[in-house]
C-alpha cells in the first residue's frame, strides 16, 4: 500500500484561536438550528394544525433542503470564503424563524420553511470542509467527533432554554430566541482565521500536479460502496426523521404548555448522550473502523421505534431518547468519515457530501409525510412500527453488503 502524501496527511498546526472559533461555531449553530426542528411540530399543533398539515410543513422544509444540498456542496467546494457563506445562511435562518413567530399561518410558515430548509443545507458541508481544511486528513476523525460534541452541547443548552421559554413565556418566544442567537454565531465566524483553512484539503483534493483535477460525480456514484452507503443512509433517515416529531405530537395531546417541557426533555436527553459519545466515536472510528460503529447506530433505531409503542409513560418515553442519542451521535460523526474515505483524492468531498445529504433529505421528507399520514389514519402505534421495520431493513443491508471503508481509498491508490 503506497504511503499517502505527507503534505495532505499532516498540516502545520492551526492557531489556537481558529480551533476555539471552530468549537464555538459548532456550539452556537446548534442554538440557531434546534428551534426549527421538533419544536416546530408542537408550536404548529398549538395553532390547531393536524398531523398531516404539520407533516406537510416539515416536508416543505425538507424539500427545500433536498433541492439545495447538492448545489450547496458544490458551492462549498468552489468558494474559498466559506465563513461568509455560513454567515449568509445563519442570517437567512434567523429571518425564517422570525417569520414563523410573527405569522403562524399556512403560507408564511411554508415560505419560512423554504427559506430555512434551503439555507440550512450550507452548514454541514461548510463546517466539514472548514474542519478538514484546518486540521488535515490525519486529524479529521478526532476533529469530526469534537465538532459533534460541541454541536450537541449547544443543542442541550438550546433545548433547555427553549423548553423553559415555551413553558414560562410562550411557544412563540422560542423562535425569537433562535433569531437572537444568530448574532453571536455570525460574530464568532471572525475568530476563525481564513489563512488557517487549506482550500485544496478542504475539498478532498490531493497535492501535486493532480491537485486541481477533480473526478466527475458520475464516476464516484458508480462505485458500489458509495451506492450501498447512500441507500443505507436514506433508509436510516427515513426511519429516524419522523420519530421525534411524532413523539412530540403524541406528547402534545392534552398536555397544553407542559408539552414543550416534555419535548425539551427529549431533545436534552438525546443531545446529552451525543455530547458524551461523539468524541469517542471519532477516536474509535480510527481504530475499530467505520462499519462496527455504524452497526451500533443502525441497530438501536428499530428497537427505539418498537419501545415507543409499549408505553405511554412520559418519563419512559423521554428515557428511550437515550437510544436516539447513541444512534445520532455515531451516525453524525462516522457518516462524514465514510464519505471522506470514499472521496479521498477526488476533490469532490463536499459535493458528494451534499449529494448524499440530498438523497437523505428525500428519505427524511418522505418520512414526515408518510408516517404522519399513517398516524392520522391508523394511529401512533402503527406509525412507529412502520418506521421500525424500515430501520430493520437498513440494518440488514449494512450488515450483509457494506464493506469497511477506513482504508478503501488508499487500497486503490
Amino acid at each position: 500500500m503506497p504511503e499517502p502524501d505527507a503534505s495532505i496527511e499532516a498540516k502545520t498546526s492551526p492557531s489556537r484561536r481558529t480551533l476555539l472559533g471552530l468549537d464555538w461555531l459548532n456550539f452556537l449553530l446548534a442554538d440557531v438550528q434546534t428551534g426549527v426542528g421538533p419544536f416546530l411540530a408542537i408550536y404548529l399543533a398549538g395553532y390547531k394544525w393536524n398531523e398531516e398539515r404539520v407533516g406537510l410543513a416539515l416536508t416543505v422544509g425538507g424539500i427545500a433542503g433536498i433541492l439545495t444540498q447538492t448545489p450547496a456542496g458544490a458551492l462549498v467546494d468552489f468558494l474559498r470564503s466559506k465563513r461568509a457563506l455560513v454567515g449568509v445562511a445563519v442570517t437567512a435562518l434567523a429571518a425564517g424563524a422570525l417569520l414563523i413567530a410573527l405569522f403562524p399561518s399556512f403560507w408564511p410558515v411554508m415560505s419560512a420553511q423554504v427559506l430555512i430548509g434551503g439555507t440550512s443545507s450550507v452548514f454541514l458541508p461548510a463546517i466539514c470542509a472548514m474542519s478538514l481544511g484546518i486540521v488535515g486528513r490525519a486529524a479529521f476523525d478526532a476533529r469530526q467527533g469534537r465538532n459533534q460534541t460541541f454541536n450537541s452541547a449547544g443543542n442541550v443548552i438550546a433545548a433547555v432554554s427553549m423548553g423553559v421559554l415555551g413553558y414560562l413565556v410562550s411557544n412563540r418566544s422560542i423562535f425569537f430566541f433562535v433569531a437572537a442567537f444568530a448574532v453571536p454565531t455570525i460574530l464568532v465566524l471572525h475568530i476563525i482565521r481564513p489563512t488557517d483553512i487549506d482550500y485544496e484539503v478542504a475539498r478532498g483534493a490531493t497535492d501535486g500536479e493532480k491537485g486541481g483535477k477533480v473526478e466527475s460525480v458520475e464516476v464516484l456514484f458508480w462505485e458500489r460502496p458509495l451506492v450501498l452507503f447512500l441507500g443505507c443512509a436514506v433508509m436510516f433517515h427515513f426511519a429516524n426523521a419522523a420519530m421525534l416529531p411524532l413523539l412530540g405530537e403524541m406528547l402534545a395531546k392534552g398536555q397544553g404548555r407542559s408539552s414543550m417541557m416534555f419535548m425539551s426533555a427529549c431533545v436534552v436527553t438525546t443531545q446529552f448522550v451525543i455530547t458524551l459519545i461523539a468524541s469517542w466515536s471519532g477516536r474509535t472510528a480510527g481504530t475499530w473502523g467505520r462499519k462496527p460503529l455504524l452497526l451500533i447506530a443502525f441497530g438501536v433505531l428499530p428497537i427505539r421505534g418498537v419501545l415507543y409503542t409499549l408505553t405511554s409513560n412520559t418519563a419512559l418515553l423521554v428515557a428511550i431518547q437515550i437510544m436516539d442519542g447513541v444512534g445520532a451521535g455515531i451516525f453524525g460523526v462516522v457518516s462524514v468519515l465514510v464519505i471522506a474515505d470514499l472521496t479521498r483524492g477526488t476533490g469532490r468531498f463536499n459535493l458528494t457530501l451534499g449529494a448524499i445529504t440530498t438523497a437523505v433529505g428525500i428519505g427524511a421528507a418522505l418520512s414526515q409525510v408518510i408516517a404522519g399520514s399513517i398516524v392520522h389514519h391508523v394511529g401512533f402505534r402503527a406509525g412507529f412500527l412502520f418506521l421500525a421495520g424500515v430501520a430493520s431493513a437498513a440494518f440488514a443491508i449494512l450488515y450483509f453488503f457494506m464493506p469497511e471503508t477506513r482504508n478503501i481509498r488508499l487500497a486503490k491508490e
